[in-house]
């Protein structure tokens, strides 16, 4: 499928169809790290220099589809972020999370984009700065091997280099020169091009969810039971799934916790003692070793894991299962369901929508449909 995120690129166009390219006009950044100017200047001078790289040059058209966007809102969310510190120094910490937000928003809701290429660039988006920084991590390697799940990592260095190349700063040829430690480091650790192997789901699981685990490490596996843990945003047909993939296993819902004792969705005083039901209740079957499904939108990383952390102690495998179908339709299905989510709560949680990836869980299921 060819898409593009405009037909047009000319800068004057960009600004006049989208309010967020209009919106980095005046937003300030550093003048150690960006003399250019504006985050539109920088970003102008981002997309001319990753259109010259041989890199991008190789690429087919449909990656460079994915790089080029992903130029063009990689520091989208600068105008949210920006600050003046006390010290006259600019900062915009947390830009680039909140960007892949924002990127996600868009490329769903706006300019709909397919599934895949969406999320690359979204990962893209969040990554952009690893690169320059891996190494301040507390744990490079594994910071690069968890990276290579989501996006291609030649891809990033590419879209890295053109993000030091687009700027006037004292110390390019230090950054480049990270950036190349970044490929070596990739490379070492065999996630360079391709999502770093592992060899069983277990120790892929292990590796990135106990501390002391190493990538090669393949353990003895005596984990009892499987929870099919549902993940996606209200009206996307997370029922519907269970019941034709599922219908033989036993479901715990916080949604038919509340309805059970008629209690309503936006009643937040009961929301926790919902929760502790709904606890309770797995760890019946945890404690029986039987395998059921969780049922609830689980749509931030947080939000998922605790309840991964939970499910993993007693040994049960989590069978992770993203639903999603496009914006259209998931309005529609929304507006037909007896319990309608209110429209505003919808965009809301949208904007708070973080698609899982594979390091999370055992196993990792996308349900879309384009």
């Amino acid at each position: 499928m060819n898409w593009s995120i405009a037909n047009n690129k000319d800068w004057s166009a960009l600004e006049k169809r989208f309010s967020w390219v209009a919106d980095m006009h005046g937003v300030p950044q550093d003048a150690i790290h960006h003399a250019e100017g504006d985050v539109a200047i920088h970003t102008r001078m981002v997309l001319e220099a990753l259109t010259s790289l041989d890199g991008y040059q190789r690429l087919d058209n449909g990656q460079r589809e994915v790089l080029w966007t992903s130029a063009l809102l990689h520091d989208v969310e600068k105008r949210s972020t920006t600050l003046l510190e006390t010290d006259g120094r600019i900062t915009s910490r947390g830009h680039a999370k909140r960007g892949e937000y924002t990127s996600r928003t868009i490329l769903y809701e706006e300019v709909p984009a397919p599934f895949s290429i969406r999320e690359q660039v979204c990962a893209l988006v969040r990554y952009h700065g690893l690169p320059l920084w891996i190494f301040d991590k507390p744990d490079p390697a594994k910071a690069a091997i968890q990276a290579s799940l989501r996006v291609d990592l030649s891809l990033l260095t590419t879209l890295a280099r053109a993000d030091v190349l687009g700027r006037i700063c004292a110390d390019q040829q230090e950054l480049l020169y990270r950036i190349n430690l970044f490929e070596e480091l990739c490379r070492e650790n065999n996630c360079w091009r391709t999502p770093r192997h592992f060899e069983t789901d277990l120790s892929r699981f292990l590796y990135f969810n106990r501390g002391d685990s190493s990538p090669d490490y393949v353990p003895f596996d005596d984990w009892r039971s499987t929870v099919v843990m549902m993940c996606g945003l209200p009206g996307m047909g997370k029922d519907s799934y269970l019941s034709r993939y599922h219908s033989s296993t036993p479901v715990v819902s916080l949604d038919d916790i509340r309805r059970k004792h008629k209690l309503k969705p936006d009643d937040t005083s009961a929301t926790g003692w919902v929760v502790q039901e709904a606890k309770e209740e797995a760890k019946s079957y945890l404690r029986r070793g039987e395998p059921f499904a969780w049922n609830a939108t689980n749509i931030t990383r947080q939000m998922r894991s605790q309840w991964i952390d939970l499910f993993a102690t007693y040994k049960a495998r989590v069978h992770l299962v993203y639903v999603e179908a496009p914006y259209q339709t998931w309005i529609k299905q929304n507006r037909e369901r007896d319990h309608a989510v209110p429209a505003a709560v919808m965009q809301r949680l949208l904007s708070k929508l973080e698609v899982p990836s594979s390091d999370e869980a055992h196993r990792l299921e996308y349900v879309v449909s384009e």
